[in-house]
């Protein structure tokens, strides 16, 4: 990894790497994808092609796509992973990231999601969130609380996340600004392969010596687990644990940054849901799945047809690429009324956004713990927080991942 530079020229890296990933993935200003969604979703659960990505259906001689749009269709896709395959992803993710239980299929994927729990397992939670989340948090709202006024995506939702990740991973504080730069560019394959590549050879080699260090002397963090994890004699390979760390800040920390985000956002936009979470904290985590379910921070999976299939009345190949928008589900007007809307009050009903089945996510609990401290740690020490009325009204952007790009606020 590069030689550390000060911090405030590393925050700026990151921040230009963030606002040429944005820009890659066609974060540019507040046009929203949902319209075209809601259209789509009315004239079919299952379309040929990939319309809101422009691309028309293939000729019979080609590769085909199909896309899927309703709630109950991305379900079923999601729930039969023997006919809808995660293979596809060998070709887009391997050479990124090295092999990850992504791509895999039962029963391997089955052992080996076993084996990556032993990373997420619920009494290390109990511990991160004293020693390491809740800690981390107060601090860094602590050291701008006496500004009275901050961008909440720059200064929480963003860096906090990956610090977390880093810190699980047992990173030295020194290196998090490059590592998080380093994830970025990983995450933006789609606009430049090149610098995706690059990025992913500089952390496997800072990897290598990570993991080798924890097999010579383990330590308490995360690394070491992954190293030592075993079931009946299986065990992850290095090559392995390297994929699993370099999936982890852009499945985990990018993620969750959106998402919280989004939510601020959701809530400081809605005054009177802001004041009624607030007052009874007990809504928040209503308020967190419904703030995912809204905006849904990554919007697109992919998948692959095993055997020719008659999906939601159409004909679809083996071999198929098959494009399911978490989004467009969550949006489903046959399952939530008024469902465009932001709001924390609605009858609860299990959203998508964390995916579904066999490959549901991994770090789901981690996201969820993670926004309820900060949005506890945000209520409790920033009093009367609310947007900066001089600053101009925040919005969403983003047709891939999505979130505001900005949150400027003010607090007594």
């Amino acid at each position: 990894m590069a030689e550390p530079v000060s911090s405030d020229e590393l925050t700026q890296g990151v921040k230009d790497a963030q606002a040429k990933f944005d820009e890659g993935m066609g974060a540019v200003g507040d046009a929203s994808p949902y319209p075209m969604l809601a259209e789509l979703r009315a004239s079919a659960a299952v379309h040929r092609g990939w319309p809101e990505m422009g691309i028309p259906p293939s000729p019979a001689d080609q590769q085909q796509i199909f896309s899927v749009y309703s709630f109950d269709a991305v379900k079923a896709v999601f729930t039969d992973n023997k006919t809808f395959s995660t293979r596809c992803y060998e070709a887009i993710v391997r050479p990124l990231q090295g092999p990850t239980i992504l791509e895999m299929q039962d029963p391997e994927h089955a052992l080996y999601r076993k084996l990556h729990e032993f990373a997420f397992a619920r009494s290390s939670m109990r511990r991160w969130e004293a020693e390491l989340v809740r800690p981390l948090v107060e601090r860094t709202i602590d050291r701008f609380r006496e500004a009275k006024r901050a961008d909440l995506v720059e200064e929480v939702f963003m860096p906090i996340p990956v610090r977390v990740i880093a810190a699980l991973i047992g990173l030295p504080e020194s290196d998090i600004p490059e590592f998080h730069r380093l994830a970025i560019d990983l995450l933006g394959f789609h606009s430049d392969m090149e610098g995706a590549l690059k990025a992913s050879a500089q952390l496997k080699e800072y990897f290598v010596g990570i993991l080798a260090d924890r097999r010579r002397e383990p330590k308490d963090d995360m690394v070491t687990v992954l190293a030592e994890s075993d079931i009946d004699g299986v065990t992850m390979s290095d090559e392995q644990i390297y994929g699993f760390m370099r999936n982890l800040l852009p499945a985990g920390a990018e993620t969750t940054s959106r998402s919280t985000a989004s939510l601020a956002m959701g809530l400081l936009t809605h005054p009177e849901q802001l004041a009624a979470v607030q007052a009874d904290r007990c809504l928040l985590p209503q308020a967190i799945e419904e703030g995912i379910r809204w905006e849904t921070p990554l919007l697109n999976f992919m998948r692959e047809t095993t055997l020719d299939v008659e999906f939601h009345g159409v004909d679809i190949p083996k071999g198929s690429t098959i494009a399911v928008n978490l989004g467009s589900a969550n949006h489903d007007e046959n399952r939530w009324a008024n469902s465009e809307s932001f709001d924390v009050f609605r009858d609860r009903k299990p959203h998508i956004g964390f995916g579904h089945g066999a490959h549901v996510c991994l770090g789901m609990h981690l996201a969820r713990l993670e926004s309820t401290l900060f949005f506890n740690t945000l209520f409790d020490r920033l009093r009367g927080l609310r947007l900066d009325p001089d600053a101009p009204p925040p919005y969403v952007s983003g047709t891939f991942f999505r979130s505001p790009q900005h949150l400027k606020v003010i607090w007594d």
